[in-house]
Parts: structure tokens; sequence; C-alpha cells
């Protein structure tokens, strides 16, 4: 939903795609395990940025009005617009190559790699947050959005992240509550491959 990401293509090819300038990253190293508290790679309406995974929601309060406690990593399509703890989030793209998931009991969990078929980029829709610390430090951080799974994840994981097409990335960056939530259904089936996620460092980077 997703619980880890990769990202290993070319800089380039995210160019490519989103017309992004990536410049100031085409030192970017590939990543074949990245965990939620890591920075990653974002899209915004203005460019490409490094952001946190996870929203640490200081400040925010449920419908209840008490304060939301645990670090917001992923954040479901049926109320991101509607719960007071998303207010004033702004919206971004987290592009990757594909995501893990696991099944099983704790310590005989099975890890799944899940990847376009025919390879490429995937693009997760995703909503962002600025965290204010102490001594004036920001930390802008990112958050995936996640639908209803669709046949392909269904037998590994009940949620997936919502998946964007490239040219609906503009719409998603830059349009209202209204406009988006069409995007926000799981991905055609049969455009994922799952398999096997063997050779993994799940302690690297």
């Amino acid at each position: 939903m997703p619980g880890r990401l990769f990202l290993t293509s070319p800089i380039s090819d995210l160019r490519d795609v989103t017309g992004a300038d990536t410049s100031a990253f085409e030192n970017e190293p590939p990543r074949h395990n990245i965990a939620p508290g890591q920075e990653l790679l974002c899209v915004t309406a203005q460019g490409l940025s490094r952001m946190r995974w996870g929203i640490i929601p200081v400040g925010r309060v449920n419908a209840r009005g008490r304060p939301v406690m645990e670090t917001l990593i992923n954040a479901r399509s049926e109320t991101v617009f509607e719960k007071t703890a998303y207010e004033g989030t702004g919206r971004a793209v987290v592009p990757v190559n594909g995501w893990y998931e696991w099944t099983g009991e704790k310590r005989k969990k099975t890890a799944w790699r899940i990847a376009p078929r025919d390879g490429g980029l995937l693009f997760f829709a995703a909503i962002t947050d600025v965290w204010n610390g102490p001594g004036g430090v920001t930390v802008e951080q990112v958050a995936t959005v996640t639908c209803p799974p669709n046949a392909d994840v269904e037998p590994i994981h009940h949620r997936m992240g919502v998946l964007l097409r490239p040219s609906d990335i503009a719409l998603w960056l830059q349009g209202d509550a209204s406009e988006v939530h069409s995007l926000m259904v799981p991905w055609p089936h049969g455009q994922l491959r799952i398999e096997h996620a063997e050779g993994v460092d799940w302690s690297g980077p």
C-alpha cells in the first residue's frame, strides 16, 4: 500500500516523461529499497524536489479534535479531502519503478516486488506538508494516497497506491478536489507484474 519503494531508472527517464528540470539531480543513484522516513524524489507544480516520506502531524487533529499521533505514511483516497488531519496539505507525485509488499506471518513473511509489466516508471499520487521544527528547521514531507487494490494486487494486499498516467500528473497537481476525484481509482488490471522479491538488501538504500 506501499510498504517500501524502489527507483532505479536513470534520472533522464523522469525528465523525458514529465518534462521536469532534473539538472540538480543528475547524480541521483539507483535506490532499491526506500523506506518510510527516508527522502523521496517528488514532482510538484513547482518542479522536482526531495521530501521526507511520512507526514509528522504536529498540530493536526482528527474529527473529534484530538491530536493525530501517528506519522502519516499513506492517506486513504476515500477521506483525503474530508479528514481534518489533511487540511491544508498540498499535492505531489512520487515517481518509482515499483514497490514492495509482504504476505504471511511475522517470521515467515514473503516479500513481493510490484512493477509495471512492460517496465518503466510508475507515478504515485501523494499529498505534502511542511514540518516546522525547532530552530527554524523546516522539512518538506509527503504521504502517498491509497485506494482499493486491483485484481493484480488483491491477492497480496487490501490496498494499493493511487497510480497516475503521465497525462494526468498536471491535473493531480493543480486540479481541485472534484476534478481529481476520478483519478483516485485502482490501476487497470493486467498492467502490473508481481514476483518474489529476491536478493534485496532490506538494510540498504
